[in-house]
């Protein structure tokens, strides 16, 4: 965990932004819009202010990668290069792990069964790697994208996958063989093959192209959907290009997979393919990690770019920019790359790309030609992918700019677009199933009569939760904080007052252990016990006890309490000086205290009213339980004068 450095771990999955001391981007874990994923490298911890996910670069990759904690381990001991030495490790270690892992080794024996079989052997030289040079690729992006060739051979790669231990359950799995009754035959045999990574770099499925000429067979054959694979959620040359287009903060959206090679051997290293499937609102949520900026890249394949429009208004939903580029009649990524230079490539694509606004009406319009019906039904088009953006702005801009395209005054666009967007918010509002972040509803949109607590249900009314969780913040933030407070002491029948001075996390322990009070969250007690063994053992401090803990429900608390979602700003230079909690550390203490005590003494007021109405009904003896009450309130009252709390009753 030392070694850990978690915005690189997290780096290579989403985009980071630098944000004071901490680093901000876009959640992989739920569908947002406005960055609220907090990654601290002091820290080494993350928190999500969105869905309130959270922990160390353990818990991310378990979270992100559906891993075990074993299976997270190893993956970061791969990342940095750490050797472990693990007590039982066979042959069969690795087929005996969960399904994914099983799945994930067969794919990358797969990849390396394919590289060998392309450099090493007489047919893989003369048929795969022979297609690879002529389509002019250099042995440096046959090797940075792992491309293969599968022999011609029925049962090739599934003999010998048999043969090196795999089971033939795992190969089916994975659609490298098919099985047919008693017959098995390899997928993908006489095809040079394109590996498909996920964005850890692990080889999940492939792609082949046939190269002979063959009627009934298809061009390109894609693995099966499997527990590694589902082709809507995966981008071809991901893996390869996430650092550039960080980098460049935007990302080239092609079709093929020699698209993407192409470019990259031309240098232009930010883009991706949807390997030929219309464009999936998950690709592009995927894209957004790395930035909020497509272009999309077109063939002069008329037809094929109206079929998918459809990808540019889901795109705009997400609240991205998207441009387009189309490259000459003829020409693709592929072939236009091959006969230019970077600086060519890119002189084109930015003299040539156009907001989506431009390019879909010079694209439709040659269809409606003057038809006044068919140019009004454009317009109509062109608003409903305008009401598709999030941002109020950037729709107002592209209704201007559609108004001066098509001769139409803003007014009429503007009524149209209004509503249409609010047809569309109480569609969504009537029919969409609420998401964990939306049911999350802001407090002043919540009616009034769900706000109140009604004090004749005092199971609700005096949990100490809220409590629990100031002390464990305090407790995971300020720990070994020095806090000074006056104490009183006897001494000769007189009252003497001193100031003393103690950690917080002495204070809080020795406060609240003679009153033996219980947490009622789990997690907050298992938090408090590990700092009470602290102060018993008069050990420091450290922040990796809790933000590494394999109790991932502590690990995640750690992370949200030791976040500041909203940072205090440095106003010193101005002349203003805001008293930030240190400064004020011994009365946040003991509120939080003497908060959580009262509501302990509220449990046990509640539950010795309860024996007096029982003992009055039953005719007993009431004055012990009505003298414990007096008590009781007299404490309440002592413990609200120190926060200013009136007592109702």
């Amino acid at each position: 965990m030392s070694a850990v450095r978690i915005e690189e771990v997290v780096g290579d999955f989403i985009s980071l932004k630098k944000r004071g001391v901490n680093l901000l981007g876009i959640c992989p874990f739920h569908n947002e819009k406005t960055p609220s994923f907090n990654v601290s490298p002091v820290r080494g911890i993350y928190k999500c202010f969105g869905c309130g996910k959270g922990g160390n670069a353990v818990n991310f990759i378990m979270e992100h990668e559906h891993y075990s904690y074993p299976e997270a381990l190893r993956y970061l001991a791969r990342r940095y290069n750490i050797d472990i030495q693990e007590e039982e490790r066979s042959p069969e270690f690795d087929q005996e792990q969960m399904e994914r892992e099983s799945l994930l080794a067969v794919t990358e024996y797969a990849s390396k069964f394919f590289i060998k079989q392309l450099h090493e052997t007489d047919e893989g030289r003369s048929v795969g790697l022979s297609y690879f040079s002529e389509r002019g690729f250099t042995d440096e992006m046959i090797e940075r994208f792992q491309l293969g060739y599968s022999p011609e051979e029925w049962r090739a790669f599934t003999d010998d996958a048999l043969a090196a231990g795999y089971k033939l359950e795992k190969l089916e799995k994975t659609g490298m063989t098919v099985v047919n009754g008693e017959r098995m035959f390899d997928r993908f045999r006489g095809r040079v093959m394109f590996p498909i990574h996920n964005v850890a770099g692990k080889v999940i499925g492939f792609g082949g192209r046939i190269l002979k000429s063959d009627a009934k067979a298809a061009k390109y054959l894609n693995s099966p959907e499997s527990d590694i694979y589902h082709k809507s959620k995966v981008l071809y040359g991901l893996y390869q290009s996430r650092k550039a287009i960080v980098e460049k903060d935007v990302c080239y959206l092609v079709e093929g997979y020699t698209d993407v090679i192409s470019m990259h051997q031309s240098g232009i290293t930010n883009v991706v393919a949807s390997s030929g499937t219309a464009l999936t609102q998950d690709q592009i949520r995927l894209i957004r990690r790395y930035t909020k900026n497509i272009t999309i890249l077109y063939d002069g394949d008329t037809a094929g770019i109206k079929a998918s429009l459809r990808g540019i208004d889901l795109i705009l939903e997400e609240g991205m920019n998207v441009r387009v580029v189309l490259f000459p009649d003829g020409d693709d990524p592929d072939s236009f790359s091959r006969k230019h230079t970077t600086t060519e490539i890119f002189a084109y694509i930015k003299e040539n790309a156009k907001d989506f606004i431009r390019f879909k009406t010079s694209l439709l319009l040659k269809d409606v030609g003057n038809d006044p019906i068919g140019r009004a039904g454009l317009i109509r088009e062109i608003v409903e992918t305008i009401a598709l953006i999030p941002d109020a702005i950037i729709r107002s801009t592209y209704v201007r700019e559609c108004s001066n395209l098509m001769q139409i005054g803003e007014d009429v666009l503007m009524s149209e677009l209004t509503r249409i967007v609010r047809k569309k918010v109480f569609k969504d509002g009537a029919n969409e199933p609420q998401t964990q972040a939306q049911t999350q509803v802001p407090t002043d949109d919540v009616p009034l009569e769900k706000l109140i607590i009604d004090e004749r249900d005092p199971e609700l009314l005096n949990r100490s939760e809220h409590q629990e969780a100031d002390i464990v913040r305090l407790l995971l933030n300020f720990a070994d904080e020095l806090v000074t407070f006056p104490a009183q002491y006897e001494e000769d029948g007189r009252t003497h007052t001193v100031n003393v001075q103690e950690q917080v996390k002495s204070v809080i322990v020795h406060d609240l252990e003679p009153d033996d009070i219980a947490f009622e969250n789990p997690t907050y007690g298992a938090i408090y016990q590990m700092f009470r063994s602290q102060v018993h053992e008069n050990r420091p401090h450290a922040e990796g006890d809790f933000t590494n803990h394999p109790d991932a429900e502590i690990s995640r608390l750690a992370a949200h309490f030791l976040t500041i979602r909203y940072p205090l700003a440095n106003w010193e230079d101005r002349g203003i000086f805001v008293k930030d909690e240190s400064k004020k550390l011994a009365h946040s203490v003991f509120s939080a205290l003497y908060s959580f005590k009262i509501k302990h003494v509220e449990r046990l007021s509640h539950s010795n009213r309860e024996a007096i109405k029982t003992a009055s009904e039953q005719g007993e003896d009431v004055e012990p339980l009505l003298d414990k009450q007096m008590s009781l309130d007299r404490l309440r009252a002592s413990l609200s004068a120190y926060l200013s709390i009136v007592v109702l009753r």
